[in-house]
């Protein structure tokens, strides 16, 4: 029943999208081609000023557009936004089962919380590698066995009965995930023509959001209902439909590389060096949030994940096909959209794992009303994906940008604020205008640096900006958590109401700050757009 609401929900979507040209989503007859296989006929369009050399700047028209076939662009935008509503799914729906896993395997909380961890180590480590082997390889046929790969997953999480196979069976679950996340965006320009790009990856980043606010609500009916195992039963119908309309639509253009690279050929030592260095730093965040970032092991993994970069980046200057061309981070739109993406994160992380202490400690809530408004955000996030998009097609991504991220600061100076004599209302005010503003920032940030990447970098880009959010995602919990504790002062368990207050604030002024950095490169952007317009 849920997933026939959903796919009627995309269908609404497709609808619209199947308009995009005007009528019936198939492209006229007689359009030039300029796939690999046959000469361009049509002029190059001109560089952008800050890309060339630098690897993202605009490409020709998609390949996907020449074709003399339709282009089912709905359906292809429905088995997308699946595809990533199951890998976000992935991260939380099973964070509501795991003091039922601690009772039914037996084992303690610690090593229970691993169930979680895995999924985003691996989702961490990876993102940027496959969507790098996509581009070379083939995006589309990776991100069909993606699909498989979680699917698969997803059944040996079911059937599992020990632990060790349950983490297991997560990590691969990551596999999966790490592919839809890596090239789900990348797919946009493969489909979808340049004024049209804001829409579809509002529609995209609605169903990040979506996944998000979904995840917790419907493991919990999977819970009671069937018990833990039915959490990863759910995942089939979804991974089932994204798979027979992606590779059903999806045009097979978007599976040539225009470059190809043999396998013997890919970077596979910067893809591990990088994986490694990846899963040490989020490993030394995640411990830092109980040992202390002044634990040996947070140190020692830490000093690791620092010489991991170093020989990685040794490795890039010296490879005949590096995983990442260090000159493309010269381009200011790309570095700094992720430097951006990082800090919105982190804040907005903070409002996951900061808001229940302070609706259940300090405003007296219990645990359904505490739920109830941590989906406001997500909620309202999603709500606006679309509406986002569809203004940065019409006023550009950068103005847009700069707009969601003023929305932002404003909520995060407001959440610095907040206290019991508040009460919830001013809780909500200030998370709607984070949400919001979020959603402003995450639809035209994903179209403006997509839309300059080269076709043969897409899934390398979409890679880039997915590791940005995680990144942001983990530092922000651990940092976050941090700041809280030491303002709390104590044991958060027993902190009073003021007390949890005091952490509340003191950890927002830090996040306002944080916001306040995002939108000043965020201005920083729209200035050079402008100078080079």
């Amino acid at each position: 029943m849920l997933c026939n609401h959903i796919v009627e929900a995309l269908h609404c979507m497709q609808q619209r999208a199947g308009a995009i040209e005007g009528g019936p989503s198939t492209l006229p007859q007689g359009t030039p081609s300029i796939g690999p296989d046959m000469p361009q006929t049509t002029q190059s369009p001109p560089s952008h000023p800050q890309g060339g050399a630098h690897g993202i700047s605009p490409a020709p028209a998609s390949a996907s557009h020449s074709r003399h076939r339709p282009v089912h662009s709905g359906m292809v935008l429905t088995g997308l936004s699946l595809a990533i509503l199951l890998s976000q799914l992935g991260t939380n729906i099973i964070n509501v089962a795991l003091p039922t896993l601690v009772v039914d395997l037996g084992a303690d909380f610690g090593s229970v919380q691993w169930v979680v961890v895995s999924y985003l180590l691996v989702v961490t480590a990876l993102i940027v590698g496959v969507g790098r082997f996509g581009d070379q390889l083939g995006k589309k046929r990776l991100y069909l066995w993606g699909l498989l790969v979680f699917m698969a997953a997803s059944v040996l999480c079911a059937l599992s009965g020990s632990l060790p196979l349950l983490i297991a069976g997560r990590a691969g679950q990551g596999l999966g995930g790490a592919i839809v996340m890596a090239l789900s965006f990348a797919f946009v320009g493969e489909v979808f023509p340049k004024e049209r790009t804001g829409f579809a990856m509002g529609v995209l980043s609605t169903m990040v959001s979506f996944g998000i606010a979904l995840g917790p609500s419907l493991g919990s009916l999977a819970l009671a209902a069937f018990g833990w195992q039915a959490v990863f039963w759910v995942n089939l119908p979804f991974g089932l439909l994204a798979f027979l309309l992606v590779s059903r639509y999806l045009p097979n253009a978007a599976d040539a590389p225009r470059h190809p690279v043999p396998a013997a050929r890919f970077d596979w030592l910067g893809t591990i060096l990088l994986a490694l260095t990846l899963g040490a730093y989020s490993l030394a965040m995640t411990f830092s949030g109980k040992r202390g970032f002044d634990s040996p092991l947070v140190l020692q993994l830490g000093l690791g994940a620092l010489a991991g970069l170093v020989l990685f980046l040794a490795v890039q200057v010296k490879a005949r096909a590096p995983l990442l061309k260090l000159a493309m981070f010269r381009n200011a739109l790309l570095s700094l959209s992720m430097v951006m993406s990082v800090l919105v994160y982190a804040v907005m992380m903070a409002t996951l794992v900061l808001g229940p202490f302070f609706l259940s400690k300090a405003l007296g809530l219990d645990t359904r009303m505490v739920g109830l408004v941590m989906t406001v955000g997500p909620l309202a996030a999603a709500i606006m994906g679309v509406p986002a998009g569809t203004l940065a097609d019409r006023i550009g991504a950068r103005i847009t940008m700069v707009v969601g991220l003023a929305l932002f600061t404003v909520g995060a100076f407001v959440m610095s604020l907040v206290s019991p004599d508040g009460g919830v209302a001013a809780y909500i005010v200030a998370i709607l205008f984070i949400s919001v503003g979020l959603a402003f920032f995450q639809t035209p940030n994903n179209t403006a640096v997509m839309a300059d990447a080269r076709p043969e970098q897409r899934g390398l880009v979409s890679g880039l900006l997915a590791l940005a959010r995680n990144l942001g995602l983990i530092t922000g919990a651990s940092l976050m958590g941090a700041l809280f504790a030491h303002a709390v002062g104590g044991d958060t368990a027993t902190a009073t109401p003021a007390m949890v207050t005091d952490g509340m604030r003191f950890a927002f002024r830090v996040s306002a700050a944080m916001a306040a950095a995002a939108l000043l490169l965020s201005l920083t952007t729209l200035r050079r757009h402008r100078r080079h317009a």
